[in-house]
């Protein structure tokens, strides 16, 4: 395996691992990370979400300038990772992500990174929620959620009868697709081509949210039950905005809230995940909060490394 330049430029390096066979035939995912390294032994790992991956080139840098050495990894079936043939973020349990995060830990270790604090974003956070839970490798530290995707963003009808009947289908017709977001407000909050602040590659990060499988939905859901009461150990740093948008929400709140989730059962459920979790709530933020305007993401980034502090006392 061989470090690569990185489509994010010079300061980024990118990693192929393969990752053998699932279901769905030969799968990768991809280790990026910012060349520039502090060398204080210590980084950050990040977990991009739902129809994502990374492409946050100036959180990189933050952590950076923090003394901090920066790594993300492309899920399989995800961005940098996707193969021609694959169905995008087809999944039928997020724990077939444990091999990816593991292997992306693995490049740390192998760079002389031995204190990890893994970082995740959406689906990226419950992801992350999960791997920390039943199998957390011994050099993370600390865990940083960026709007978690713990609960779902419905009516509470649809979350108790709606759910379970798409899970039973799941299992007949685990492909049937399940109606999408059909806006794009939230895209319009972020995509500069939109009228946002960042560029991104659209193919993979749609303007639109693709339709989801019931086989994902399952994948989802069984996630989030498994958390409940949760046993994480280490130190939990839990970000999330101060409301949510949705529905007939024009366009101003969208810019200054999470279009996704649901922020307060999010909070209810991020505050169940472990005995040590700092919840702060950020005014304005958007759904991905790094990715708010810039007075809202300095304060994003003051909490971030405020509670690092806590983790890393030495500096």
């Amino acid at each position: 395996m061989e470090w690569k330049t990185d489509i994010l430029g010079n300061e980024f390096r990118q990693l192929t691992v393969n990752q053998g066979l699932d279901y769905d035939g030969p799968v990768r995912c991809t280790v990026v990370r910012y060349a520039k390294s502090p060398g204080k032994g210590r980084g950050v790992l990040y977990v991009h979400g739902f129809s994502d991956y990374f492409f946050q080139a100036h959180v990189a840098k933050m952590f950076y300038a923090h003394g901090y050495d920066f790594y993300a990894v492309d899920l399989r079936k995800y961005g940098r990772s996707i193969l021609d043939r694959e169905t995008m973020f087809q999944v039928k349990n997020l724990r077939e992500y444990f091999d990816d995060i593991q292997a992306a830990i693995g490049a740390m270790k192998d760079e002389n990174i031995h204190d990890v604090v893994l970082m995740g974003h959406s689906t990226g956070g419950l992801t992350a929620s999960l791997y920390m839970m039943e199998m957390p490798d011994d050099s993370i530290r600390g865990l940083i959620l960026n709007s978690p995707f713990l609960t779902w963003n419905m009516h509470p009808l649809v979350i108790k009868f709606g759910i379970p009947v798409v899970k039973a289908l799941s299992h007949l017709w685990p492909h049937l697709k399940m109606r999408s977001d059909t806006t794009n407000r939230y895209a319009a909050s972020v995509a500069r081509h939109l009228g946002g602040e960042w560029d991104y590659d659209t193919n993979w990060k749609s303007d639109v949210l693709p339709a989801v499988t019931a086989q994902w939905v399952a994948a989802i859901d069984n996630a989030q039950k498994a958390l409940r009461n949760g046993t994480i150990k280490v130190p939990v740093l839990l970000l999330h905005s101060d409301k949510s948008a949705g529905g007939r929400d024009g366009m101003d709140k969208f810019r200054k809230a999470d279009g996704v989730l649901n922020v307060v059962t999010m909070a209810e459920a991020g505050r169940k995940l472990g005995p040590n979790v700092e919840e702060v709530t950020i005014n304005n933020g958007l759904h991905d909060l790094v990715l708010s305007r810039k007075e809202v993401r300095d304060v994003v980034f003051d909490a971030i490394f405020r509670w690092l502090e806590s983790i890393f006392p030495e500096g």
